[in-house]
């Protein structure tokens, strides 16, 4: 297996970087790895897949959404119809390099986005979400009781505290949560569909995953991680995830 870089243009038109996993042979397919909220391509829960993923024999590419990790651009400024239009943007690009079928994966706000992206491409034919909310809006249990919280005191950004980390988040980011039909978006997905979910997440609730698939129409599936949490930080849940993640990939690709 070879890695390179990978850049191209984000929503913004800040360059994001990605790294392309190739396989030793010939790919039988490409897939998308989107990482969920304040993370990064780095985070082990994409390292891992996109390693194993492209030992099954296709190419991944991990990416860094707008502001996060090596990409350029300011995270305090982008929304969700930012990460969706990087979702989009980077799935073009990985086409565009001539490796297809394209199947998505998208953690956690990343599957969000990912869900949402996915209409707006004809190149895709399977999508797996990973810990994903039924809805963007899930996101605004992070938003602080403090007086730079939620309420109207004059500042454009939110100071929200994420695995002991204080990142600035635009206040048009919470505002606009609403305004995503992801529930719409499955409804029409056209293509076949895997919610993956820990049945412990903390984080993100299994019943979220849950919702998520009852909005699906067929073929869909459904798969229950035990002893999981939000990141998958247990190498034999994240190995075990990934063997169910392959395998639907090889039926659906």
């Amino acid at each position: 297996m070879d890695t390179e870089p990978l850049t191209f243009p984000g929503s913004t038109g800040a360059e994001l970087t990605g790294v392309l996993h190739r396989p030793e042979r010939t790919a039988r397919g490409s897939i998308l790895l989107a990482h969920c909220f304040t993370c990064s391509k780095d985070l082990h829960t994409m390292t891992r897949l996109a390693r194993g993923l492209a030992d099954a024999g296709y190419a991944v590419l991990r990416f860094d959404f707008t502001g996060l990790g090596d990409s350029e651009g300011e995270f305090a400024t982008t929304t969700v119809a930012n990460d969706v239009r990087d979702v989009v943007a980077a799935a073009t690009a990985l086409i565009e390099r001539g490796f297809g079928p394209c199947g998505m994966l998208g953690h956690s706000l990343g599957g969000a986005a990912t869900l949402l992206a996915s209409p707006k491409l004809h190149t895709v034919r399977s999508v797996v979400t990973l810990a994903a909310p039924s809805t963007p809006a899930h996101v605004k249990h992070l938003l602080p009781d403090t007086p730079d919280g939620p309420g109207d005191d004059g500042t454009d950004t939110v100071t929200v505290r994420i695995g002991g980390r204080d990142f600035e988040v635009a206040r048009r980011f919470f505002d606009e949560l609403e305004e995503h039909d992801q529930h719409g978006a499955v409804a029409q997905l056209g293509r076949p569909l895997l919610v993956v979910h820990g049945v412990d997440d903390t984080v993100v609730e299994v019943s979220e995953g849950e919702r998520i698939f009852a909005a699906a129409a067929q073929p869909k599936g459904f798969y229950p991680l035990l002893d999981a949490d939000h990141l998958l930080s247990d190498r034999a849940v994240a190995e075990h995830a990934l063997n169910v993640v392959r395998d639907w990939f090889d039926a659906t690709l």
